[in-house]
């Protein structure tokens, strides 16, 4: 089996999970050595299944909606399964996209470890938090990886989905750590591989449209002082969180995502059909053509 670039993603994020896949392959030199799959919830019926029950996130408990702009985040683990628990694969989510060449991360010397990845920002970064959003798994070291059987144990209240998805429950010995172009968050410069725009509510294909995911609740906490000015600037804002999605702060990674988009278009990877619909369902925004015209072509 090649080694494989999955892409999780659910309906809501259809457009940028296949941008992404275009991308993997139009910017590496090596594009026939490995393949590019895309693991949609719709094709996982366990993750609906939860709608609506409540499971532990971050030491609470809340409500599982599949609705949610990130419902696929479970399916950050199946790779292995996938791959039959052989051979290497990296795993993005649908709104990461390569700037540059992924086979050298597919190929790169692991040195024994299981996963490499990237350390979280902000106060997780602290607490040791790891980000799973881009991730080289050596398969056959991951045996223990049972996606479903896992997923389910959050409802039950054995799992933390927080300890989960920051990789907290993996022996930290078997983590290794890859440079941070490799899952550069809302930052894309020469060096960057693969540009991950993480921040929801600047994401430049929903710019306008109305907020479709639920913040996380963000605890202050007394061991990390970092936290205690929340409430401060909760009161600044007016207490109020973000309706609608905003404009990116960078042109250049609009530009960057639409000039992909405006290839897929021409290539018929992405029919002008399907993006009107995924506009007409407010998951891409309205003004997407209007976008794409203006939008100069990528270099080559």
């Amino acid at each position: 089996m090649k080694p494989t670039v999955f892409i999780h993603t659910n309906h809501r994020q259809k457009i940028g999970a296949l941008v992404s896949r275009y991308s993997m392959k139009r910017n590496s030199k090596s594009p026939d050595e490995f393949d590019v799959r895309i693991i949609d919830v719709a094709d996982h019926a366990f993750i609906e299944a939860r709608e609506g029950q409540s499971f532990l996130r971050d030491g609470e408990s809340r409500v599982w909606r599949f609705e949610d702009l990130q419902s696929f985040t479970p399916l950050r683990f199946m790779p292995p399964e996938l791959m039959g628990y052989q051979g290497r694969a990296v795993v993005v989510d649908p709104d990461v996209f390569a700037a540059g060449d992924v086979w050298p991360l597919l190929t790169r010397d692991m040195a024994g470890k299981a996963i490499l990845c990237r350390p979280r920002t902000g106060n997780k970064g602290l607490t040791g938090a790891l980000a799973s959003s881009v991730m080289l798994l050596d398969c056959a070291r991951l045996t223990h990886w049972r996606c479903e059987a896992q997923f389910g144990e959050l409802f039950d209240f054995k799992r933390d989905y927080m300890d989960w998805i920051t990789l907290k429950l993996e022996p930290r010995e078997t983590i290794g750590l890859f440079e941070y172009e490799w899952n550069d968050f809302d930052r894309l410069t020469p060096q960057t591989k693969l540009l991950h725009n993480t921040k929801r509510h600047t994401q430049p294909w929903k710019s306008g449209l109305p907020v479709d995911f639920v913040p996380a609740n963000k605890k202050v906490r007394a061991t990390q002082p970092a936290t205690w000015i929340r409430p401060f600037k909760k009161l600044i804002r007016g207490g109020n969180t973000p309706t609608h999605y905003a404009s990116h702060p960078d042109p250049n990674q609009e530009s960057f995502f639409f000039g992909l988009l405006r290839e897929c278009l021409d290539k018929g990877l992405v029919s002008r059909e399907m993006l009107q619909e995924e506009m007409r369902r407010n998951h891409v925004r309205h003004d997407a053509l209007e976008v794409l015209e203006r939008t100069p072509p990528l270099a080559a």
